[in-house]
């Protein structure tokens, strides 16, 4: 029998604990090789730490119950990407509609800041600003997800 990658285990033991709370998704899974295995959840709404820490137990358990790692030997982390973190599912996107973003396209350079208006399988739109008063243009961009390097939500105070 061919075993089965961790990475992949782990990422089917999410799913399975994520049932119950579809409001929540997996963003990303990376197991250091100390065996220290971080988790990056997000919800429609956020993600609380109280929910993180509710998850992280479960999760532990059920990982230690599956002989994942010899000896039993390894740490979990369970906390959302972080709001520095650029944007990688259509559901993130999704989310931070109406939001400032800051788009990087794979063109060299190539920066443009705006309102997100719209995420959907193709791609994105953004409303740009240029000016300011009485000479401020606005116009809506739109951008393929294969021309995007990243996408990062601006906060703004």
């Amino acid at each position: 029998m061919a075993s089965i990658n961790p990475i992949e285990q782990i990422t089917a033991m999410i799913g399975e604990l994520l049932t119950d709370t579809p409001e929540y998704f997996l963003v990303g899974l990376k197991i250091k090789p100390t065996q220290n295995v971080k988790v990056y959840l997000d919800g429609d709404q956020g993600i609380t730490i109280e929910t993180c820490v509710r998850l992280n137990r479960k999760l532990y358990k059920t990982i230690e119950e599956a002989g994942i790692f010899p000896a039993g030997e390894f740490s979990l982390e369970v906390s959302s990407p972080g709001i520095d973190e650029p944007l990688t599912l259509l559901r993130q996107y999704q989310k931070n509609i109406g939001r400032k973003v800051e788009v990087t396209l794979n063109e060299e350079g190539v920066v443009h800041v705006g309102k997100l208006l719209l995420a959907q399988e193709a791609g994105i739109e953004i409303e740009i600003t240029t000016g300011k008063g009485k000479k401020a243009v606005t116009q809506t961009l739109s951008f393929p997800f294969n021309q995007i390097k990243s996408t990062v939500v601006q906060i703004s105070f």
